[in-house]
């Protein structure tokens, strides 16, 4: 999702600086997550891990990207779904 954020709204073939911090960020938080593979997700959880301006930013990603991914990655979205 972030990928494809990056390339409409920041019109950059790799992602830049400001989304690969975005992925870090997010893959460092799921990786020291308390309920491992059992996590559900995010908005769902009682425990926000996110600080307030990530959770902010990728909100914004993920509303902009979730409508745009069944375009670029349907078979995915469809395994997302199921």
């Amino acid at each position: 999702m972030i990928t494809i954020y990056c390339a409409k709204k920041h019109r950059s073939q790799e992602l830049c600086k400001e989304c690969q911090e975005l992925v870090e960020y997010s893959q460092e938080r799921l990786s020291n997550c308390q309920f491992g593979n059992d996590k559900g997700s995010c908005k769902k959880c009682p425990i926000h891990c996110y600080k307030p301006e990530m959770r902010k930013r990728i909100r914004q990603v993920m509303r902009f990207s979730g409508p745009r991914l069944l375009l670029y990655r349907p078979i995915e979205t469809i395994k997302h779904i199921f």
